[in-house]
């Protein structure tokens, strides 16, 4: 590797140090505002270190062994690469469990299984999104099961959890994210004051969760930003995130703000979000006929809320509304896949010419992904992260040969 890089590469290393991560050690990562200011930025930092690293062609593979568990209880594309990416990256092998091919189907409880799959995991990523207050807390049961199994001296190791996206938050989509506007502002001290509108919009599709949107005003307030949540009467998220917004911009010197005008969201934004969601009262409805096993229920409900989207089609980001933007200029986000109109639906969230002219933001926004899970692996799996990749750097063992 040429010498400039490498001590760039351990300029870097030197600020992770810098930074107080020690209780991430051994602990999972479920929700972004459960991390201190130092734990999401050695997040980042460490991210940061692992991609440069992977890009000058050095390995970083500090497991010669042991499992990645993937659970996914929704459906997935980039963050199950995502994970299956971090985990490869740092030597692990990923093996999904599938519930419908498991013991899962047949009556095993949560504390058997999570002490199964685990006998020589490192880690466990799970997806629980589509059912309000049922995703976290079963990730919670999981992360209690594999602690007693290990107390129990069971497991050798606890494993780390990872949340993959539940029903309040999705904490690798956000950090990604967040990783991708201070690369796009050139440093989190940047992004202090600028402005950014996480509006709902149209989609032809209902019950789509809320931890995107929950995400982003839950982390980007952190940072100093103006965060305006803009959807139409009701389709408002979770109150207790909101408060978690409000209590971050009081802290970061920014602001939380809500309107129901995507055009107000819109006018002198530096970064537009938008993204459908379902309401948090019908989500919380949606729960209860699942747990009833009211299949009649759950039909009228979704004729209900698919009439109910219907009736603000105009919650669509067009380009007469990008030039309302700072600028005119306003950078597009959205954690795919977005409904395009036009192209994957007659109407939906975005213009194909506006999400065309974003495509490669939107991939770039995409890629960060890897990098934050397998640092979120890598803080929770060693004690002394910073040394860790240093060792990584003199061994400059090549990725590719």
């Amino acid at each position: 590797m040429v010498d400039g890089m490498q001590m760039e590469i351990k300029e870097l290393v030197k600020q992770l140090a810098e930074l107080e991560s020690s209780k991430m050690y051994l602990d999972d990562f479920l929700l972004t505002w459960d991390r201190s200011d130092d734990e999401i930025a050695a997040v980042f930092k460490t991210a940061e270190i692992l991609q440069n690293m992977r890009q000058n062609n050095i390995s970083t593979r500090v497991f010669d062994s042991g499992l990645a568990v993937s659970l996914f209880r929704d459906n997935s594309t980039r963050t199950r690469f995502s994970f299956s990416s971090a985990a490869n990256l740092l030597g692990l092998t990923v093996q999904d469990l599938d519930e419908e091919k498991s013991q899962i189907a047949h009556g095993e409880t949560v504390r058997e299984t999570a002490n199964m799959v685990s006998f020589m995991a490192d880690v466990i990523g799970i997806r629980d999104d589509m059912y309000i207050g049922k995703g976290n807390t079963y990730m919670r049961e999981v992360a209690g099961a594999v602690s007693q199994g290990h107390s129990a001296a069971i497991l050798e190791q606890r494993p780390t959890l990872v949340n993959l996206q539940c029903d309040i938050d999705h904490p690798t989509q956000s950090m990604a994210d967040a990783l991708h506007l201070i690369r796009f502002f050139g440093g989190k001290e940047n992004l202090k004051g600028k402005k950014i509108a996480m509006t709902w919009a149209y989609s032809p599709s209902y019950g789509k969760p809320l931890s995107v949107p929950q995400g982003i005003i839950g982390l980007m307030t952190r940072f100093g930003m103006d965060v305006v949540l803009a959807h139409p009467e009701g389709y408002s998220v979770m109150p207790e995130v909101e408060d978690v917004a409000r209590r971050n911009a009081e802290v970061g010197g920014g602001r939380f703000t809500k309107t129901d005008s995507m055009a107000e969201a819109f006018a002198g934004a530096d970064v537009v979000y938008p993204k459908s969601w379902a309401p948090f009262s019908a989500m919380e409805k949606r729960t209860e006929l699942y747990a009833d096993n009211d299949m009649e229920g759950i039909r009228s409900l979704e004729k209900e809320l698919l009439m109910r989207n219907a009736e603000f089609m105009e919650w669509e980001c067009t380009e007469s509304l990008m030039g309302l933007t700072k600028g005119k200029n306003g950078l597009y986000m959205h954690c795919l896949p977005a409904d395009i109109s036009g192209v994957s639906c007659e109407r939906g969230e975005v213009s194909a010419s506006v999400f065309d002219r974003y495509r490669d933001q939107l991939y770039m926004e995409a890629s960060f992904k890897p990098y934050v899970i397998a640092a979120m692996i890598f803080l929770a799996r060693f004690s002394n992260p910073s040394e860790k990749l240093l060792q990584l750097l003199e061994r400059d063992s090549k990725r590719v040969f």
